[in-house]
């Protein structure tokens, strides 16, 4: 679709539009962030960036404005909002969501192939988000990001690089996304992660969402790791999820006090967008639980809270 088309149904969050636009954002998205090198037809290529650029704007502002309701209360004090943040790993959209416990007693090992498959597409490399995120930031936050970015990387050793181990554990189910295979919700939420790191007037934004990511992660990560290992998968490919189950905590508890105090300290204006981006990422991720729910055609409830 070189006519770009597409770009028309950005601020559509349903529908045949939706699908339509998500997927080949998701297209665009995987052509743009990969290391290219120059072509004779620069001109046309910028032309075409420029109008992708607009609607991923309208995309994201379309969202914030599905979000306002629970946007609107934000403190800007720096104690009340880490309290306000902190509450978002109980309260906030999807938080709870009985899709998770069902997943580690009761899905059959294909629905959880599905799964994984619609997680790989919406993950959309935290550890590229985060270094697209931290251009510029000051200096205590940088420092803090630049260590969460160096446990991504693994330390220094490829074995240990969180975003290979998520691609392992999708060869071993052998499962392989694509645009056509994977919901709209999924890809919508890997396009604003995208979005929200490529735009720098929503860095502050991607902060937060990357935050509440760490936050909100580890317990998910739990049910999902311990439902793969009922299935009889080996600990080394199920690997990403006990990690993150772990890792995460860590990484949120300091990322809390070390990216997001001071930066809401040294600019109060700075907590509506963090928190903002904190609710994308958790309305985004609500979408797609409803989403695999009803795929799954309905899940009962076990008896247990996901986080």
């Amino acid at each position: 679709m070189d006519n770009f088309a597409w770009t028309a149904s950005a601020a559509q969050l349903q529908g045949p539009g939706f699908a339509l636009f998500q997927r080949e954002l998701a297209r665009f998205n995987h052509r743009r962030l990969e290391p290219g090198l120059p072509s004779a037809h620069w001109k046309h290529e910028l032309e075409s960036e420029g109008r992708v650029l607009a609607a991923e704007r309208n995309f994201v502002q379309s969202v914030r404005e599905r979000i306002a309701p629970l946007a609107r209360d934000i403190p800007t004090d720096v104690d009340a909002f880490i309290v306000w943040f902190e509450r978002l790993r109980e309260s906030g959209p999807g938080q709870g969501d009985p899709l998770f416990p069902w997943l580690e007693r009761a899905a059959s090992l294909e629905q959880m192939r599905w799964f994984v498959e619609q997680e790989v597409a919406g993950e959309a490399g935290f550890d590229d988000l985060l270094a697209l995120t931290q251009v510029k930031m000051p200096e205590q936050a940088k420092l803090e990001m630049a260590r969460n970015y160096w446990d991504e990387m693994g330390r220094g050793r490829s074995k240990g690089m969180h975003g290979p181990m998520l691609a392992r554990l999708a060869q071993h189910l052998d499962v392989h996304p694509t645009p056509e295979s994977v919901v709209p919700e999924a890809l919508a939420l890997g396009n604003m992660m995208v979005a929200l790191a490529r735009h720098r007037a929503y860095a502050f934004h991607s902060i937060g969402a990357l935050g509440v990511i760490e936050m909100t992660a580890p317990t998910r990560a739990g049910y999902v790791d311990r439902g793969l290992r009922r299935l009889g998968l080996p600990a080394k490919k199920r690997h990403y999820f006990g990690l993150h189950a772990v890792l995460d905590v860590r990484h949120s508890e300091c990322w809390n006090r070390e990216v997001l105090r001071p930066l809401v300290r040294e600019d109060a204006r700075r907590a509506h967008a963090i928190g903002e981006g904190a609710l994308l990422r958790l309305w985004h991720g609500a979408q797609c639980f409803g989403r695999y729910r009803a795929k799954f055609g309905g899940v009962p409830l076990l008896h247990s809270k996901a986080a």
